[in-house]
C-alpha cells in the first residue's frame, strides 16, 4: 500500500498506523535495541521490535524511567535520522493520540479528519523542535502538545468545552522579552562580542525559534551536553549586558575592546590554544560603562 493507493487512509492518524504496520513487519522490521539505552530502566534485555515494546510499555504503565529512555532515544532517532522514525514515534505514541482524540471529537462539529490533523501537527511539532530532553517526561509533553493542539482548533471554531488547567505547566516558563524585537538585540551582542558569529544562528535558532538541541548540535559537530552548556554561558553573558546597558544605550571604545578580547579567547580557547590577552579593561570597568 502507498500514499497514492486508493486504500491509502483518509485519516492522518490512520494514516501513521498503516505506515507503522509497514516498517515493522516483514523481514526486517524496526527494532530498538533496549541494551543501548540508559542503565537501570527496568526494560527487558536485548532488540525487541517496536510494537512489542509499545505494548510493553502499555503494560507497565509505571515504568516511568524505561518510558523515559525510550522516549528520549526515539525523539532524538525522530530529530537526526529521518521520516521512518518520525513515523515510529507517532505510531508508538498511537494510543495516547487516539484517545485524545475520542475525548475532543466528542466536542467538534467539523470534519473529523481535520481535528486528527491537528493532533498530529501538535504532536509532530513539539517532536521535531519543542519537547526540551534533558527535562522528565518526554512522553507526556509530547502527548500534551497533541492535545492542546487539538484544544485550540475547537476554541478557535468556538466549540471547546472548557477544560481546567489545560494550559496548567508545572516548572519555571520562560519570562517574556520586554522588547520588540530581541533578535536584534542578540546581533548587537555578536556585534559587541557577547557572543561568537558560530553562536548567533544556533543560539537564534534554540532561544527565540525554540528549535531541537540534537539537530543543530550534530550539525555543530559538537555534543547536546557542550551546546547546552554553551548557550547557557551566552545566557548569562547577555543577561548581565542587559542590567549594564550594554544593548541598549552606548558603549565605550574600551568596553568594546574588552568585550571584543573576551570573544578570542573564548574561541582560542575552544580551539585548544587558549593564550594570555593583554588586560586593557578590568570587567568593574565595564559595568562602570
Amino acid at each position: 500500500m502507498t500514499v497514492s493507493d486508493p486504500d491509502w487512509p483518509d485519516s492522518p492518524l490512520d494514516a501513521v498506523d498503516a505506515a507503522f504496520t509497514a516498517l515493522t513487519t516483514g523481514p526486517a522490521p524496526m527494532t530498538l535495541d533496549l541494551d543501548t539505552l540508559e542503565p537501570d530502566t527496568g526494560l527487558p534485555p536485548g532488540v525487541m521490535t517496536l510494537p512489542a515494546l509499545r505494548n510493553w510499555l502499555l503494560s507497565h504503565p509505571r515504568a516511568y524511567t524505561a518510558r523515559d529512555a525510550v522516549w528520549r532515544d526515539l525523539i532524538r532517532r525522530a530529530r537526526l535520522d529521518g521520516s521512518s522514525w518520525v513515523i515510529a514515534a507517532v505510531a508508538m505514541a498511537m494510543p495516547a493520540l487516539r484517545r485524545h482524540a475520542g475525548q475532543l471529537h466528542a466536542g467538534w462539529s467539523g470534519d473529523a479528519i481535520d481535528l486528527d490533523a491537528e493532533i498530529l501537527t501538535g504532536f509532530l511539532t513539539a517532536l521535531r523542535d519543542r519537547v526540551d530532553l534533558a527535562k522528565p517526561a518526554p512522553y507526556a509533553s509530547l502527548c500534551m502538545a497533541a492535545w492542546r493542539a487539538g484544544h485550540e482548533l475547537l476554541r478557535r471554531t468556538g466549540t471547546a468545552v472548557p477544560v481546567e488547567d489545560v494550559e496548567h505547566v508545572t516548572g519555571p516558563r520562560t519570562p517574556h522579552v520586554p522588547y520588540g524585537h530581541p533578535d536584534l538585540l542578540v546581533r548587537r551582542a555578536a556585534r559587541l562580542g557577547l557572543l561568537e558569529d558560530t553562536d548567533l544562528d544556533p543560539y537564534i535558532d534554540l532561544r527565540l525559534g525554540h528549535r531541537a538541541i540534537e539537530p543543530i548540535a550534530a550539525r555543530m559537530g559538537i555534543t547536546v551536553d557542550a551546546l547546552r552548556k554553551r548557550m547557557n554561558g551566552i545566557d548569562e553573558r547577555l543577561a548581565d549586558a542587559l542590567a549594564k546597558g550594554l544593548l541598549t544605550g552606548v558603549v565605550s571604545p574600551q568596553a568594546r575592546e574588552y568585550l571584543q578580547n573576551q570573544s578570542v579567547l573564548r574561541t582560542r580557547t575552544r580551539l585548544g590554544r587558549a593564550t594570555t590577552l593583554p588586560r586593557r579593561m578590568t570587567h568593574p570597568a565595564v559595568a562602570a560603562a
